[in-house]
């Protein structure tokens, strides 16, 4: 053996020094993974050939091995980890020669490429990253970050540390909006840090806090590092759990788990809203904190305000507090009393089919001993006794078709059921009285008759749902019902948005905070998966670009914000309407709602290419087209690059040889613990899609083959691999403020400032470690 190693051991080191030195070289990443990937083949497959590398395995032959065997140990479960003293016997690297390792890696990659990045069933999630990308450099390039951090710094200026808190705020604004690490950096490096220098900040709390507060996109949603992270963790999960499975004798994961092995990119997203909201309040906890005990380094500052209304705090707290929260807990209280609610009076055709046990039952006794080890006792005997119940009670009903009768009665019911006031006249009724009064404490001093005569039309509106309409009324007739109470609520609300845009906070939250809500509600509230809610998201990052550029120029924005209007239409008119033309009988009122929602599409997809063309015009399209097909083409070159490096580990037992390591600790905790410490080792010298694509598809059999919630895995990696922006020497992070800080701000200082936010994520994975409700609470609560 070479000093004392196992070729294997050998191999793995020369891999990553042929990684390392490729990403030295300064050829770009995304070449120079599949580079150092057929230089360490080279070197390996010619040592191995010389007879210089050899792997020790265990001797299958001895007696010491077939007793082991005949103790029960099954033969998958032994290596020379777990069973050093059993007799070994040396053998190459590559059993039939580096030739055939050659034939079979190239017959791989091709393969893996068909399935992981062409036409694999992940190919649909991985277009996300390109419209993310999209959407996050738009609205980079509309400059929102410069309106965000002048805004957020008047508000939070006087308070102690207030301009790092501003920062922090910004960072998680921009994380839930762009989700660009560099774009989000750079920025606010060439803003904030001059201010805070200039007002006396320290400049490793100024770097900081930027450099830390930039890298919140990489947690919190829409992240492009939980999309690649979750549709390979989704793979890697399945295939684990199958595995695990069939070990212990069960047919299948469905069969162990009593549940399917998925994990998907949706539910990831729920699972790191917590996370990333935990990890912002710590940023600022500690600027907040850096100021109490050293004022001198980071003072209060007042920033001029821009404000020609004085609103006194009585009036903020009407007309900001007081009076939506009387609204919505009214709206609350009717809810509970059943007087808002479904009128949905549409049956199914089939009737329900009855519900099995919790666990299936028939199964092995090998199978039965695991299933009662995951579940426990008691919920094994609650199966069972399921299981009997069906069965003394015929066996489970199938779901049948039901009869003309049959439906009739249970529509009878749901009609009877329904409550008086329909939840979508409702929300809509309640989200304009929202708006009436928080326009009325934006601008106090103007007169309020149009508020009161909108909020009159609201309640008339609503009155109206309870006299006049009943869960039998069609959606035309329901329109024509509320249209004139309705159209006087919106005649107001124009009222109130022209007061709502005098406020500079509504002004630059609002636009942007419509959009995340729009993007991420979609995906958390379960409507949709990340792919269309990314398109939507692409899209409403250009039309407001637009529209920013439009009103920069002194031209009206009025097309793009009646576009706008026009999706709200569709999508309204969609829910409340049966838009499908092609069944055999289509009512006059369906062929109505088909052709507005139709025209509604039109215009709005005129208005996206409007929005365009604006951009286009100024220059400002062709750089963020551009901008999105380099950063994207470096993540699927990457993707295939690492796919080759990953052949190339696995062709000389590399990976399995790492698996088996992992596998020879009897702890779960103790194993994660130590590909967590390997991953945050690794993210000092690796950008986090190397470890992706390269480091988690070796341990991830393993980690993901365990009784841990795959979510609570994947952001506990994605928090760790966050960090390996900030960390020296190779933290993207730090190299980008570095780029655009004053000359007086030296490396020292970024290095120095970055060392309490390294020390925060720690703390942060230590709290997501002992408590890991923070990531799953909110998958648990929300619909998928």
């Amino acid at each position: 053996m070479l000093f004392g190693l196992d070729g294997v051991e050998i191999g793995l080191i020369i891999v990553f020094l042929c990684l390392f030195a490729g990403i030295l070289s300064g050829f770009p990443v995304a070449f120079a993974i599949s580079g150092a990937g057929i230089f360490a083949f080279a070197i390996i497959a010619y040592l191995d050939a010389q007879g210089i590398l050899v792997h020790n395995v265990i001797d299958t032959s001895t007696q010491a091995f077939r007793d082991l065997l005949a103790t029960g140990v099954k033969p998958d479960t032994i290596s020379t980890f777990r069973y050093p003293d059993l007799p070994t016997v040396a053998v190459p690297l590559f059993d039939r020669g580096w030739e055939v390792a050659v034939d079979r890696n190239l017959s791989f990659i091709v393969n893996r490429m068909n399935e992981r990045v062409f036409a694999g069933q992940s190919i649909e999630t991985l277009l996300a990253v390109l419209m993310f990308v999209m959407m996050g450099i738009t609205l980079e390039r509309s400059k929102i970050a410069n309106d965000l951090l002048t805004t957020m710094a008047r508000i939070f200026g006087p308070l102690p540390g207030g301009l790092a808190v501003s920062v922090v705020v910004v960072g998680a604004f921009l994380a839930a909006s762009t989700g660009i690490v560099g774009a989000t950096v750079v920025t606010m490096g060439l803003l904030s840090l001059p201010t805070m220098l200039r007002n006396g900040y320290s400049p490793e709390l100024s770097t900081g806090v930027i450099a830390a507060s930039g890298t919140l996109g990489q947690i919190i949603p829409p992240s492009i590092v939980i999309v690649l992270l979750g549709t390979l963790a989704g793979d890697l999960y399945s295939a684990a759990q199958e595995s695990r499975a069939q070990a212990v004798g069960c047919t299948d994961a469905l069969t162990l788990l009593g549940r399917p092995a998925v994990v998907s990119v949706g539910t990831l997203f729920q699972a790191a809203m917590l996370p990333g909201i935990l990890l912002a309040f710590l940023y600022a906890a500690y600027a907040f904190g850096f100021a109490l005990f050293r004022p001198s380094k980071a003072p209060s500052v007042h920033v001029e305000r821009d404000s020609r209304e004085t609103i006194t705090r009585g009036t903020g707290l009407t007309w900001f507090l007081a009076v939506p929260a009387l609204i919505l807990a009214g709206t609350f209280a009717m809810v509970e009393t059943g007087l808002i609610g479904s009128q949905d009076t549409r049956v199914d055709a089939f009737s329900e089919a009855s519900e099995g046990a919790i666990l299936r039952t028939n199964v092995s006794p090998e199978c039965r001993e695991a299933m009662i080890a995951l579940h426990g006792q008691p919920m094994w005997d609650l199966a069972v006794r399921q299981t009997e119940a069906i069965a003394e009670s015929g066996g489970g009903q199938d779901s049948v078709r039901l009869s003309p009768e049959e439906i009739e009665e249970l529509r009878g019911l749901k009609i009877a059921a329904a409550a008086p006031i329909g939840s979508g006249i409702a929300t809509m009724g309640v989200l304009l009285l929202l708006l009436f009064a928080i326009a009325r404490g934006v601008k106090p001093s103007a007169g309020a008759e149009p508020l009161i005569i909108g909020a009159a039309g609201a309640v008339t509106m609503l009155m109206a749902d309870v006299f006049f309409i009943h869960p039998t009324t069609t959606p035309l007739v329901t329109l024509l019902v509320i249209a004139l109470p309705l159209l006087v609520a919106l005649w107001a609300s124009r009222h109130a948005a022209a007061r709502l845009a005098e406020n500079e906070l509504i002004r630059v939250v609002f636009p942007p905070l419509m959009l995340i809500v729009a993007v991420l509600g979609s995906i958390l509230g379960g409507i949709t998966n990340p792919t269309p809610a990314a398109a939507l998201g692409a899209a409403g990052a250009i039309m407001l670009a637009g529209y920013r550029k439009l009103r920069e120029r002194g031209h009206s924005g009025r097309i793009i914000i009646n576009a706008t209007l026009a999706v709200v239409v569709m999508i309204l008119v969609g829910a409340n309407f049966d838009l499908r033309i092609t069944q055999e009988n289509v009512g006059f009122q369906t062929w109505i709602a088909f052709f507005v929602a139709y025209g509604a599409f039109l215009f709005a997809a005129f208005g996206l290419v409007a929005a365009g063309w604006a951009l286009y015009r100024v220059g400002v399209l062709t750089p963020i087209v551009r901008e999105t097909a380099k950063v994207t083409s470096m993540v699927f070159t990457i993707l295939i690059g690492s796919q080759l490096l990953n052949l190339v580990v696995i062709s000389f037992g590399g990976e399995h040889y790492i698996q088996e390591f992992l596998r020879s600790f009897d702890s779960e905790f103790q194993v994660f613990l130590i590909v967590m410490l390997v991953l945050f080792i690794l993210g000092f010298v690796l950008d986090f899609l190397e470890i992706i694509y390269i480091v988690i598809p070796i341990v991830g059999p393993v980690i993901y083959g365990g009784t841990f919630d795959p979510k609570w895995v994947t952001i506990m990696i994605a928090v760790n691999l966050q960090t390996s922006f900030l960390t020296p020497p190779f933290g993207f992070a730090l190299f980008y403020l570095r780029g655009v800080a004053p000359p007086s701000v030296t490396t020292g200082h970024i290095y120095r400032g970055i060392i309490p936010f390294v020390l925060i994520q720690v703390l942060g994975l230590a709290l997501l470690w002992f408590v890991p409700s923070i990531v799953t609470i909110v998958p648990d609560l929300m619909p998928n």
